[in-house]
């Protein structure tokens, strides 16, 4: 008698039938969109590295071109870090990053392609065909810009907040955090619980009559 075949997994274990039509509830929605909010000040309550794992675990789920994974992350924890990070940060970010109890470092890693062997398996030939890829940073970047959205996520689904900045000295952090890869830095995000005065008022978004059109 032939075996019926296994029904397929989610991540979770759960077979992916069962998860068919769920929604998350109202609750969810207010904690990931509607009333999540980007962070300017913190409490001195610690991220711990649990807390950071957690992030990641939910993080590395999101897709990505080729499976390719390419979003790297600096832990800045010890005082001395944080010294060498803040002078880097322009000024409308170095008091938030220096009272922050986290600050990540996020990484676009231009040799991703190193791990394709594991991560992209069913294309044998993924690693050769980019190893000398003129686009390969540009691979990079995207994929790593696209998951610094999944962690903004991870960060609010484990009850955080996060304070993503594009305003830092680029040139100046791969020299002092990543002057010995091929690590590109995206973006410094900073993470805790909300501290006083942490919203600044929200700006309007774009109705979806300005964003959507069909054709």
């Amino acid at each position: 008698m032939a075996t019926p075949p296994t029904a397929p997994q989610a991540p979770t274990g759960r077979p992916l039938a069962e998860a068919d039509g769920e929604v998350l509830d109202e609750t969810a929605r207010d904690l990931l969109f509607r009333e999540a909010r980007t962070a300017n000040s913190f409490t001195s309550d610690p991220v711990t590295d649990e807390q950071v794992r957690e992030i990641y675990d939910l993080v590395k789920w999101g897709p990505t071109a080729m499976n390719s994974q390419p979003l790297r992350l600096v832990a800045v924890r010890s005082p001395e870090a944080r010294a060498r990070l803040v002078p880097l940060m322009s000024e409308g970010n170095r008091a938030k990053t220096a009272s922050a109890p986290l600050t990540l470092i996020v990484t676009a890693d231009t040799d991703f392609h190193e791990h394709l062997p594991a991560t992209f398996p069913h294309k044998p030939n993924a690693r050769e065909s980019l190893a000398g890829h003129p686009g390969r940073e540009r691979i990079a970047r995207f994929n790593a810009s696209i998951q610094l959205g999944y962690l903004i996520l991870g960060v609010r689904a484990i009850g955080l907040a996060a304070g993503p900045m594009a305003g830092f000295d680029a040139e100046g952090v791969k020299k002092e955090f990543l002057a010995d890869g091929n690590e590109q830095p995206v973006a410094v995000v900073n993470i805790g619980r909300p501290g006083p005065d942490a919203w600044f008022p929200r700006n309007p978004r774009l109705e979806y009559e300005q964003v959507v059109r069909t054709i």
